[in-house]
């Protein structure tokens, strides 16, 4: 059962209209929280109070980028063009926030800060157990083929009629309440095939392969969610997430450090994948444990030089949008992240950015976890697969219904 943002009732002290006003000004211009320090929580998480100034690089960060971000989230939310869930009543302040954002867009870098802190008021993210944790992603590109040959043999198949995702709050009997997809049978709902049994021609003739890769390949398209498939002749056929059949997804990266006796933390996205091109049979046996499996379609209309399409149905900005448990935050969402990185030069460097929630996954589960979506093909390959990394997650929540009582729980 999914639970919201846990509201309490504010308490202002009323000692003159002189002080009231001066609070009401410091906590507009970000100088303070916009109500008291009490915590609250939101599932797996304490939310508490912390003011823009006291939030490490917030000035040098580029609102500007960050807003034109947010901007495409308000306008999914505007035409209702994304799978939108308002998870909490302090969420659906975006509404009118947007209204303002898309009517009196701000000009100037000073302009774009203020707004976010006129508009939002910043909790940080405080997990009851361990840490925030981030990773990256990005859009792969890879070569392909239309028909299978001996290379490029597994197929990246398009959404059975079969499949049906299951909407919030309908769930098959027990044992399989903890699905989220089902087969459509003449004898009703039933779990569909996991990818080992996918894999095995399961799915019969309902299997319609849009491109062929090699098998480590097509594995990291699935868990990417989008990728740029290269033909011989030189065309690029751009293939976006379509559905998933609901099966629990297992970390690949977890299963192989259980099999070699490896810190998961050392197994980033390269040394994954040249341990399964040296162990291709254990390789296959692991990746194949992995239940879940994602099925994707062609996107023809998405812009090439833009990103993929998000689960928010807006296409991701490179280090802007974020990927997030949306069984706990609503897209839209802002969110400052503070973390120490790597970098392909085996350097690190400090990522503190303002990102704006417009996407999830399957492995994306828990209040301070983020995925960071680092553009398409393989430069972002190399950034993205190295992180798996702690870092400070700060929510900024709409304040018009944060400053009023009980707003942002009932």
């Amino acid at each position: 059962m999914r639970r919201g943002i846990g509201s309490e009732r504010i308490r202002i002290a009323r000692r003159s209209l002189t002080a009231l006003a001066a609070a009401g000004f410091l906590a507009c211009a970000g100088l303070l929280p916009a109500f008291s320090a009490t915590p609250r929580e939101v599932a797996g998480a304490r939310l508490e109070p912390v003011a823009f100034h006291d939030l490490g690089g917030w000035r040098a960060d580029d609102h500007r980028a960050a807003f034109k971000t947010f901007l495409r989230s308000c306008e999914a939310i505007r035409k209702g063009t994304g799978e939108q869930r308002w998870i909490t009543p302090s969420s659906r302040g975006l509404v009118g926030i947007c209204r303002r954002a898309l009517k009196h867009p701000p000009k100037t870098q000073a302009a774009a800060r203020r707004f976010f802190e006129h508009n939002f008021a910043a909790f940080q993210v405080v997990p009851s157990q361990g840490h925030g944790f981030l990773t990256g992603y990005f859009e792969p590109e890879y070569r392909g083929r239309l028909a299978p040959d001996a290379i490029f043999s597994a197929p990246l198949l398009a959404r059975p009629d079969d499949l049906v995702t299951l909407a919030d709050g309908e769930r098959l009997p027990e044992p399989h309440a903890a699905l989220t997809a089902a087969r459509r049978t003449a004898s009703g709902l039933e779990p569909y095939p996991d990818r080992a049994a996918i894999e095995d021609g399961a799915l019969g003739a309902k299997a319609r392969p849009l491109a062929y890769l090699d098998p480590i390949d097509a594995f990291l398209a699935h868990v990417q969610g989008s990728v740029r498939v290269r033909i011989d002749d030189g065309s690029i056929i751009r293939l976006a997430y379509a559905a998933r059949n609901g099966q629990p997804y297992s970390s690949l990266g977890r299963m192989v450090a259980l099999e070699t006796g490896l810190p998961p933390a050392e197994l980033n996205t390269p040394k994954l994948v040249a341990w399964l091109k040296a162990n291709p049979d254990a390789g296959r046996r692991l990746m194949r444990q992995n239940r879940s499996y994602i099925f994707f379609r062609v996107a023809d209309e998405l812009d090439p030089r833009r990103g993929p399409l998000g689960g928010s149905s807006v296409q991701l900005v490179p280090g802007r949008s974020l990927a997030i448990d949306r069984n706990l935050w609503s897209y839209g969402l802002p969110f400052w992240i503070d973390a120490e990185l790597p970098r392909p030069d085996e350097s690190t460097a400090k990522f503190r950015k303002l990102m704006i929630a417009q996407d999830t996954g399957s492995a994306i589960l828990g209040p301070a976890r983020g995925d960071i979506f680092f553009g398409s093909g393989p430069a972002a390959g190399d950034k993205a697969g190295l992180i798996r990394h702690p870092g400070r997650f700060v929510v900024l929540l709409p304040r018009e219904t944060t400053r009023r009582p009980g707003g942002a729980g009932r």
